[in-house]
């Protein structure tokens, strides 16, 4: 039985009891963050933390503990459950409130909840063989730079892309591609490795960020600028990025194949040294 931790106890998941009063269950007010497990150690963690730092700030939601208690935290559900490869899942919500406002009154108590995922990346069907990704109009709200739970836009897209035999959505909107439903969407050009700049219409990546730097640390010229779905249909390549998928090509877009219809070799040598990125600096 999975392991999980919930408010100073760390217990089964199956015991894990949130209140129907949290704010998190009645009005999506809370910040969550995923971050990946490599060789039984978290990936890129200190990003991890300082955006969950920015967003519960941008709402006004006090971290109960320090980071590096979160950390520690996260690191004893990794050892509790074996986790070799995986994922760990964190979420703070403002707490439980009995009167349902609108405006939370002073003083509640943040609700936070960890759990872990056993997750195979590096033998991943995806990885080898690419993925497909359907366009969608950008429905969410403006602040897409806060990693909020209030994630049914992104759910819906992601429906409607896999009614469509595609494994990921790309959002639109004014005729540009702004990012991935959960993902940072990324083309290569004549011009370089092409992603959009970080503003409030985009959530900074955590795993987007690495790989940018990573890129240019190997010579490789990252332009970062809006993209249409034309260009990315002209493109030699597309790829992903995320905690839970690292960096993935992208095949076909809205049934149209990417370059020669197969995984490109700028997307594969960086999912070679993130992975060699990951192995050195887990935590």
């Amino acid at each position: 039985m999975s392991i999980a931790y919930l408010n100073g106890a760390f217990l089964p998941l199956d015991q894990a009891r949130i209140s129907p009063l949290d704010r998190g269950f009645l009005f999506a007010d809370g910040i969550y963050e995923v971050a990946a497990v490599i060789d039984g150690r978290l990936i890129d963690s200190a990003s991890h933390l300082a955006r969950l730092e920015r967003s519960t700030a941008a709402i006004g939601i006090a971290l109960p503990m320090p980071v590096a208690e979160i950390e520690a935290i996260q690191k004893e559900l990794v050892v509790r459950n074996g986790v070799d490869e995986g994922l760990v899942y964190l979420q703070i919500t403002r707490g439980a409130d009995e009167s349902r406002d609108f405006i939370a009154p002073a003083g509640l108590t943040p609700t936070l909840f960890l759990f872990v995922q056993h997750k195979d990346f590096l033998a991943s069907p995806a990885a080898r063989d690419g993925i497909a990704v359907a366009t969608m109009p950008d429905l969410r709200w403006k602040r897409r730079d806060i990693k909020s739970v209030g994630l049914l836009a992104q759910t819906m897209a992601k429906q409607a892309a896999r009614d469509a035999g595609a494994q990921e959505a790309w959002m639109v909107e004014d005729g540009f591609v702004t990012e991935g439903a959960s993902s940072t969407a990324f083309i290569v050009t004549d011009e370089g490795i092409v992603t959009r700049p970080y503003s409030e219409a985009v959530l900074a990546g955590c795993t987007a960020t690495a790989l940018n730097a990573l890129a240019q640390e190997s010579g490789l010229a990252v332009v970062r600028r809006p993209f249409t779905v034309a260009e990315a249909l002209d493109a030699t390549e597309a790829f992903i990025a995320s905690a839970s998928t690292f960096c993935q090509s992208v095949v076909r877009i809205d049934g149209r194949p990417v370059g020669n219809g197969r995984p490109g070799p700028v997307a594969t040598r960086l999912r070679a040294l993130y992975f060699a990125f990951a192995r050195q600096t887990g935590v």
